[in-house]
């Protein structure tokens, strides 16, 4: 067999390749693919406001229930009401969040595909903490105090406060935790299910028509299989800043409930508090829901000791979920 040039080169364990393949150029695209979602829906339609505190409060009140009597001629006054007596106070940690970054200085110095420089490890490392914000923002955690013994501050998130049972650190009182009626929790989700939820909400504010529902890939799955779904829709949604105002485009999908149109977006999945099932979702009133940013977040270069340009991003802030009762949650389906 006569022998010929190949692309491979094969030799034995421990000898230096010889051949023609050695003089083939490498054909490296300069593209770079990160496959991973990076939406952060629910942070990026909240309301920002500024912290000026590690606790972050607020007030909620309510109106005395309907009433249907008559006053009777010449009827004295002889007892009043006191308006403000079922006014409550509500409050939510400010959490601290952070990623950091280095790069070599051989790293920096030399060209690759990306590319690979100090500035493009900052912006990952901004990609990753917002999408560590969406993930605390939406869990099950409970707010905690820093004790200064490894127990940092930490922020209540939205499966605690959508919640008709007590919490065990500033906890909400009863006449504003979210109803029962706005809570699935275990069972074939049905579009029943989310007509009463809408339904609840509807009760207690007497508007649902701006509801959102945040929804992990099975339970989107479930709700895009019922009727009155208009697909492929865009949304502008308009959000309040320190100073000023701006509007985001979110791709949803819109259902007709009997009290108004509810706008269905995608969660992102890798910040979902379920990651087996994949059923959960959150109703949120974007009335009654912000962030409160104490650290807003930004970028800190540190001073190059000799291994390369490092630095951190970072930022300090809470959710508020200014009332209970105008939100609503699916825990399974």
């Amino acid at each position: 067999m006569p022998t010929i040039s190949n692309t491979y080169s094969p030799a034995p364990t421990g000898t230096t390749v010889q051949g023609s393949s050695v003089s083939n150029r490498e054909d490296l695209l300069d593209v770079l693919t990160i496959l991973a979602p990076e939406e952060t829906p629910v942070l990026s339609s909240a309301n920002k406001s500024q912290a000026k505190s590690t606790f972050v409060e607020w007030t909620v009140d309510s109106l005395d229930s309907v009433s249907t009597s008559g006053i009777s001629e010449g009827t004295d006054i002889t007892s009043f009401t006191d308006k403000f007596s079922k006014r409550a106070r509500l409050g939510n940690y400010v959490q601290k969040f952070r990623r950091d970054y280095l790069v070599s200085d051989l790293q920096e110095a030399v060209d690759s595909v990306g590319p690979a420089k100090v500035a493009q490890a900052e912006a990952k490392a901004i990609r990753e903490l917002k999408r560590d914000v969406e993930a605390t923002i939406i869990s099950d955690n409970e707010m905690s105090s820093e004790n200064g013994t490894g127990t940092p501050y930490a922020l209540r998130g939205l499966g605690k406060w959508i919640n008709n049972s007590a919490q065990s650190v500033n906890p909400v009182p009863s006449d504003f935790r979210t109803s029962t009626d706005a809570i699935h929790a275990s069972g074939t989700f049905a579009e029943t299910n989310l007509n009463d939820i809408i339904t609840a909400i509807f009760r207690e504010t007497g508007n649902a028509e701006s509801l959102m529902l945040v929804a992990d890939t099975a339970l989107r799955r479930d709700v895009t299989d019922f009727a009155r779904i208009a697909s492929d829709a865009k949304e502008m949604r308009r959000v309040n800043y320190n100073g000023g105002e701006a509007e985001i485009t979110i791709s949803v999908e819109m259902y007709q409930s009997d009290h108004g149109m509810i706008s269905i977006v995608n969660m992102n999945p890798d910040t979902s508090p379920d990651t087996t099932n994949k059923d959960v979702g959150y109703f949120i009133n974007p009335e009654y829901f912000g962030v409160a940013e104490l650290i807003p977040m930004g970028s800190t270069r540190l001073p190059n000791l000799g291994a390369g340009e490092r630095g951190y991003v970072d930022c300090a802030l809470t959710s508020l979920v200014m009332h209970p009762q105008a939100h609503g949650k699916v825990t399974g389906t």
